[in-house]
């Protein structure tokens, strides 16, 4: 385990690398001009000139990426062109409120999902397994920013149980939980909908096992049948799933933060490709894809916690 660790730990390394020279090179190829949002339309030709020499954009490509990347290797993400503030101190003040809500969806995925899928497994055919299908599929269906604006004018603006928009107290606390209700369910109805089908899958093909029919034939009680041999066994593709929207939730909650208000990391990234703030987004970007990849890490690790019999060579 220490081995595997240690080896995707190094491979994220060249995989960072080449995800910030992808972001660095489709930036600098896009329309617009940096100079010319930080000048404004008064800007003369001269003004243009001596912003872009300030902020080196007449340099060649390759020189302003081997620039970018010896300031990271040093932990220094650059200042932000609008506002001249260091991308790593505007990041992490947004992060917290992007990471709450990544775990609250998470969350809320998880219990709705996996309790779906068994309760679908268990009741193949019935009523219920139609009423978890025809559920999964409108939860993929539903756009975010519909979903949340309904949620809003629901129950936040009509009976006023839910504050409309922002985030401004710990999670821990009830105000904080209030908060963040209504974008967590938001977000994590789609995540919910995948997982309580491949939930549903896998259970159906456990379930079916030799000994599940001989824990049963030993009078073993159905619920712990379930969760103590079934679910345990089913769960390696199940962690999977979760593990993966996890890691798509922490770089895919920019829509919510729109609808909600939330000053998280990404709206920031919407607001810094909108002003093409080049060194804001390719932060925002390099934190999303290390995230992304730990989680990876962590749902390797817990492979092997849940199944004993998984090894890694």
């Amino acid at each position: 385990m220490a081995n595997l660790i240690v080896r995707r730990l190094l491979q994220l390394i060249p995989l960072l690398l080449g995800i910030s020279f992808i972001v660095f090179i489709s930036l600098h190829l896009a329309p617009g001009d940096p100079a010319s949002m930080i000048g404004g339309p008064t800007a003369t030709k001269e003004d243009l000139a001596s912003i872009r020499e300030d902020l080196g954009l007449n340099d060649s490509l390759f020189t302003q990426y081997l620039r970018y990347i010896g300031g990271v290797l040093q932990g220094d993400l650059g200042y932000s062109y609008q506002t001249q503030q260091s991308v790593t101190e505007a990041i992490m003040i947004r992060f917290p409120n992007t990471f709450n809500l990544s775990v609250a969806s998470i969350i809320v995925a998880t219990v709705i999902g996996v309790g779906a899928g068994i309760i679908s497994a268990i009741k193949q055919n019935t009523s219920l397994d139609v009423l978890s299908t025809v559920g999964a599929l409108a939860g993929i269906s539903i756009p975010n920013f519909w979903l949340g604006s309904m949620l809003i004018l629901l129950f936040a603006v009509y009976w006023q149980w839910f504050p409309v928009a922002g985030i401004t107290s710990p999670p821990w606390t009830m105000q904080g939980i209030k908060e963040l209700a209504l974008p967590a369910i938001t977000l994590g109805t789609g995540s919910a909908a995948l997982i309580a089908r491949m939930t549903r899958s896998a259970v159906l093909e456990v379930i079916r096992q030799d000994y599940i029919r001989t824990a049963r034939a030993k009078g073993v009680r159905e619920k712990n049948v379930i969760l103590l041999h079934c679910m345990r066994n089913a769960m390696i593709p199940v962690i999977t799933v979760i593990g993966l929207n996890f890691g798509f939730l922490l770089g895919g909650t920019i829509i919510t933060e729109q609808v909600f208000a939330i000053n998280g990391v990404g709206r920031l990234l919407i607001q810094a490709i909108a002003a093409r703030d080049y060194t804001m987004v390719q932060g925002a970007v390099l934190l999303i894809a290390t995230l992304f990849v730990l989680v990876n890490l962590l749902v390797d690790i817990l492979y092997a916690l849940v199944d004993p019999r998984i090894r890694y060579e």
